[in-house]
This record gives structure tokens, sequence and C-alpha cells, in this order.
């Protein structure tokens, strides 16, 4: 009788001592996805078709938090102010309400961000001065054309359907979407007081990678040859 009430309690000691190690694993796993999540890398989900066909709706991307931004970057931002107003292109985030799942598993870097971000291609950096569109439709970056082989455009259509020239102000950035004529990106929100430039402190990180789903895995192109010259001129 003795040795079965001790073989029992080892058989309990030993359930108590496997559930407490897998509690502490657990706990440690997701230690290091929140630490990977605020100090790395972050996963964000594209609900628009902003950026097609770049990315595809519901795609999944990673994002380096700790990328230097150049043109052509495909950036996740915070929204300026007034981007995400109900009635405007909502790119970037959450087509409808998430789970208390969703929301727990997001904040410890094991779900995708998206609410209150939007996702756009950066074409000017500080002190660029940005003009479309020329004789040939293009746009130019400091007095530079660039041909955009990214931009989904129907043949024969300019690089903007919008007209617009400006000079990047210092801290800032002017960003357009892929799908150039269904993207409400830096042109359409010259009406705002961010005057459709985006602080650098509101960008989030750089889009490296689709992780999601398996079959559109890829890295994300900045396209520097695009871009070739447009340093040419003082900024």
């Amino acid at each position: 009788m003795g040795e079965r009430t001790a073989a029992l309690g080892r058989r309990k000691s030993s359930g108590w001592r496997f559930l407490r190690d897998l509690v502490v694993i657990l706990l440690v796993a997701l230690l290091v996805s929140f630490l990977i999540k605020t100090f790395l890398i972050r996963s964000f989900y594209i609900p628009s078709g902003s950026m097609m066909n770049t990315l595809q709706i519901n795609d999944h991307v990673i994002v380096n938090e700790r990328a230097t931004l150049h043109r052509g970057d495909v950036v996740v931002f915070r929204d300026p102010g007034g981007w995400l107003k109900a009635g405007q292109d909502v790119e970037g985030r959450t087509a409808s309400p998430r789970s208390a799942l969703s929301n727990v598993l997001s904040a410890v870097g094991l779900g995708a961000d998206s609410d209150d971000h939007l996702i756009k291609r950066i074409i000017g950096l500080p002190g660029d001065h940005v003009q479309c569109c020329n004789a040939l439709g293009q746009m130019e970056v400091n007095g530079v054309p660039i041909v955009e082989p990214y931009v989904r455009r129907a043949p024969g259509q300019a690089a903007s359907g919008i007209p617009f020239d400006v000079t990047v102000p210092a801290g800032e950035l002017w960003v357009m979407g892929d799908n150039r004529y269904e993207s409400a990106d830096s042109r359409l929100h010259q009406n705002l007081p961010s005057r459709g430039f985006v602080p650098e402190s509101d960008v989030v990180g750089r889009a490296v990678v689709i992780s999601w789903p398996a079959q559109r895995w890829s890295w994300l192109d900045d396209y520097p040859s695009v871009f070739a010259g447009t340093d040419r001129e003082l900024r």
C-alpha cells in the first residue's frame, strides 16, 4: 500500500513538473516574440488593393523596424491624421472588428497587425522635389524622370491622374500606392494639416517580405535602379 501511494505521488509530482516546464516554455516564447515585435520585426496584413499588383488583398508582410529608409521602399506607417476617416481608402486597416484572441496574439507578436496603419511606397525623401507629370506622363524626382515598373495603370495612363508639385519638408516623406489610380495616398491628402506628407517618426518600418499565403512568398523590391541619379542635385 505504501509503495502504491509513493508511486502515485511520484506520478503527480512528475505531472506538475511537466506542466510547470510547459508554462515556463510558453512564457519564454511569448516574451521572445514580444521582444522581437518591439525591437526588430512585426507582421501586418493587407486589407485593400491600393498596392496591387505588388501586394494583393489579404497578403501578410513582415516589416523590419530597424531598416534605413530609401526611395522605393514599401513602408508601413501610422495614420498621420485623417487618412483613415470613414469613406476614405482604408489600406492597412482591418475591415472588421478583431477578436480578443487576435488582439492578444498581436500584442505579443504572434498575430498580424493592421489597425490604424497604412502601407505605401516612398517616392520622396526629405528635401526631394517631386512633381508629376511631364510631357511623357512620367513623374520626376529632383528633375530626373523615373520609369516605374511597379505601378499598376492602364496603357497610356500617366504616372498620376492628379498633378502635383511638392518639395518634401525635413523629417517627412512623400508616399504613393502602386495601384496608382486606386490609392488614397499623399496626393489625395494635401488638404489635411499634414499636407499629404508622412512624418518619418510615424513610420513603423520597411516591408521586406510577403510571408503569407505560402504561394505568394517573395522579397519586396525597392527598385534602386528606378531612382538612380535622383541624388545628383543638392537637396
